[in-house]
C-alpha cells in the first residue's frame, strides 16, 4: 500500500497551531498587483499567476483588498455585492482558482470584510432610498430627519473622514427634499446600522459564503466604527489619525462598547470551521484600546497603527513596543506590526522626510519631496526592526522592492475621493496604489500587456522591478527574503523580547531568542558594546551591505546578529 502525497493545502487544514500569532501576511491590492487580461487593471487571474513570488518571499498568507463588485468611489471599499467578484477582476471561478493555488503553495488567503458601510448601489440601500421614512428598509442604515425649521441642516455635526459633512440629504420618491443618511466616508458609502438584527444576518451570510469557499479569514475594515453611540450626539472634535478619548470619552462614532458583541458573534462563526480561520481588525486606536478587540473570544489580530504612525525616532519606537506588547500580553494576544498599506504613504518615502508626515494626505509634484536615498535606507532598517519583534507582521505589495510613493502623479488622474472632497487640497492615497513593476522594461513593466494602466507608473519604476533585483544579493528584495527566512528558522514571531543597553539613546537593541536585533537611528555611526548584549555575534541579516563592520553600526541601519559570540577564523 502506498501513502498518498500530503499537499501544502492538506497541511494548512490539519495545522493545529495558532499560525496567526507569528504569521507574516502579504497584502495584495488587486487593482495594482498583476493584470492578466490586458485591460490595465489588475485581476484575480493575475494574482494567481504571481503567487509564486509571495511564496518565494517567505510569507505565510496573502490578504486581498476588496475584489467585490464596486463603482470604485473609494477604491473598492464601496461594496455593491459582498458575495460576488467584480467583472473587472474576474469571476467566482477565478477566486476559487486563486484559493486553490495559494493553498497548494502553502499560503493562506485573507479576504477583506467591509462592515461599516456599503456602496450606494447596493441592492439594500437602493431599496432604502425607494422606501418611506421609518420603513424597515431604511432601518438597516442611519436615516434621520434634518435639523432646522425645514430639516435642511444635517442631523448632527459629524464630519466625513473624506472631508465635509458626514450626512447627505436624499430626494424622496415623490420628489421632495427628504431625510439624511450617515456616511463616515464618501457619500457613496452609506453606513450600515448595526442596531438592526437584519444587518447581523446579512453579514453572517457573507462570512459563511467565503468561509465555505475556503477563505482563511478576514481583515475587517473600519471595524471600530460599526456601532455608534445612542442618539448620535454631536462631537466637535477631530477624529482623524489614531483615535483617542477626549476628557475620557471616546468619539461617538468610534470604539463603542457594542462592537465587542459583534466581534464575538463573528468569532463563534469562524470557530466552527477547521484550519484556524482568523479575524484581523483595522482600528486606528492606541494600543491599550486596540488590545480590547483581541481578547480571547473576539478578533485574533489588530493592526498596530500607533507603531505605523511613528517618526524615525528610537525613543518613540521603544515606548510603543513596550506599551503594545504589555497591552496585548495582558489579553493573551500577539502584537500585529505593520509599516505600510494601501492607505498610507509608503515607508520608503515617509522616512525620507525629517519630522512627521500626514500619512494619508499624499504628495504632489509641487510639494516638498522626500529624500529617496535616505527614505529607502531607513525603510530597510525599519523593516528589519519590525520583523525582529515578537508577534505577527503585515507587508504591503511592493515594499519588498523598496518602492517609493509615487509623488509625480498628474492631478488629473487622481481617483482618491479625498482629492475632490477636499476641494483639491488633499491629494490622498493614490501614490501608494500605483501598479507595481515586475520587469525592467516592456509595457507597464510587466504589470500588464497594456501600456496604459489605471494609474500611470513613473518612468523609473523599471529599476525597482522584481526582475531587476533577482540575483542581486544587495537588493531590497534579497534583504526581505533573507530576513523572512531567518525569522521563520529562528521563530522570532514567538520569541520574547529582552532589551539591551547600548549606551546610546539613538540605538535600539534587543534579543529575541537566538537573535539580537540592533538599529541605529542616530546621526553618527555607533560602536556597539560587547558583553551582556552579546553584540559581537555573527551577522545574520544587514539592512544594507556593510551596515555592521568591526563592531560599528552605520547610520540609519539595522542588523540581526546571533546571540553567540562571533566566530573567529
Amino acid at each position: 500500500m502506498t501513502t498518498p502525497d500530503v499537499t501544502d493545502a492538506d497541511a494548512i487544514e490539519a495545522d493545529p497551531t495558532e499560525w496567526w500569532r507569528t504569521a507574516v501576511i502579504y497584502q495584495v491590492y488587486p487593482r495594482s498587483f498583476a493584470d492578466l487580461d490586458g485591460d490595465g487593471t489588475g485581476d484575480l487571474a493575475g494574482i494567481t499567476a504571481r503567487l509564486d513570488h509571495v511564496a518565494a518571499l517567505g510569507a505565510d498568507a496573502v490578504w486581498l483588498s476588496p475584489f467585490y463588485p464596486s463603482p470604485q468611489a473609494d477604491g473598492g471599499y464601496d461594496v455593491a455585492d459582498y458575495r460576488e467578484v467584480d467583472p473587472r477582476y474576474g469571476t467566482l471561478a477565478d477566486a476559487d482558482a486563486l484559493l486553490a493555488r495559494a493553498h497548494d503553495l502553502g499560503l493562506r488567503v485573507i479576504a477583506d470584510l467591509v462592515p461599516n458601510h456599503c456602496s450606494d448601489q447596493h441592492v439594500l440601500f437602493r431599496a432604502a432610498l425607494a422606501a418611506a421614512p421609518g420603513s424597515p428598509e431604511r432601518g438597516m442604515f442611519h436615516f434621520r430627519d434634518g435639523r432646522g425649521g425645514h430639516g435642511d441642516l444635517p442631523p448632527n455635526d459629524w464630519q466625513s473622514m473624506f472631508e465635509g459633512p458626514a450626512w447627505t440629504r436624499v430626494t424622496e420618491p415623490d420628489g421632495t427634499p427628504g431625510q439624511w443618511y450617515l456616511h463616515l466616508f464618501a457619500p457613496e458609502q452609506p453606513d450600515w446600522n448595526w442596531d438592526d438584527p437584519r444587518v447581523h444576518r446579512e453579514f453572517e451570510t457573507t462570512l459563511r459564503f467565503w468561509l465555505d469557499r475556503g477563505v482563511d479569514g478576514f481583515r475587517v475594515d473600519v471595524c471600530d466604527a460599526i456601532v455608534k453611540a445612542p442618539g448620535l450626539p454631536d462631537w466637535p472634535h477631530a477624529t482623524h489619525g489614531v483615535v483617542e478619548p477626549v476628557d475620557g470619552v471616546m468619539p461617538p462614532m468610534w470604539d463603542q462598547e457594542g462592537i465587542h458583541a459583534v466581534f464575538r458573534e463573528w468569532r463563534r462563526i469562524l470557530d466552527e470551521y477547521a484550519g484556524q480561520r482568523i479575524l484581523c481588525a483595522e482600528a486606528w486606536l492606541p494600543p491599550e484600546r486596540a488590545a480590547r478587540i483581541v481578547r480571547s473570544d473576539e478578533m485574533h489580530q489588530a493592526f498596530n497603527f500607533a507603531y505605523l504612525s511613528l517618526p524615525w525616532d528610537a525613543t518613540a519606537i521603544r515606548a510603543n513596543v513596550d506599551t503594545s506588547i504589555a497591552a496585548n500580553d495582558a489579553v493573551g494576544a500577539p502584537t500585529t506590526w505593520v509599516l505600510s498599506n494601501h492607505d498610507v504613504m509608503r515607508h520608503a518615502s515617509r522616512f525620507g522626510y525629517d519630522g512627521p508626515v500626514e500619512l494619508e494626505a499624499g504628495v504632489g509634484v509641487d510639494d516638498p519631496q522626500p529624500d529617496r536615498a535616505t527614505g529607502l535606507r531607513r525603510a530597510r532598517a525599519a523593516t528589519l526592526l519590525m520583523l525582529g519583534l515578537p508577534g505577527s507582521a503585515y507587508l504591503y505589495q511592493g515594499e519588498e522592492l523598496g518602492l517609493p510613493e509615487v509623488t509625480t502623479l498628474p492631478d488629473a488622474v487622481r481617483q482618491d475621493p479625498m482629492w475632490e472632497r477636499s476641494g483639491h487640497r488633499i491629494r490622498g492615497r493614490d501614490g501608494c496604489r500605483v501598479p507595481i513593476p515586475w520587469t525592467s522594461d516592456g509595457p507597464s513593466f510587466g504589470f500588464s500587456s497594456a501600456a496604459d494602466t489605471w494609474l500611470p507608473q513613473p518612468a523609473d519604476f523599471g529599476g525597482y522591478a522584481v526582475a531587476a533585483q533577482e540575483g542581486d544579493e544587495t537588493s531590497t528584495l534579497a534583504m526581505y527574503r533573507r530576513a523572512l527566512a531567518v525569522r521563520r528558522r529562528s521563530d522570532l514571531g514567538s520569541g520574547t523580547l529582552r532589551w539591551h543597553d547600548t549606551g546610546s539613546a539613538a540605538v535600539l537593541a534587543w534579543s529575541n531568542g537566538r537573535v539580537t536585533v540592533v538599529g541605529n537611528l542616530g546621526s553618527e555611526p555607533v560602536r556597539l558594546p560587547a558583553g551582556e548584549a552579546v553584540l559581537g555575534g555573527d551577522v545574520l541579516v544587514e539592512s544594507v551591505p556593510g551596515a555592521f563592520v568591526d563592531g560599528v553600526l552605520a547610520v540609519d541601519a539595522a542588523v540581526w546578529l546571533t546571540t553567540e559570540p562571533a566566530r573567529t577564523t
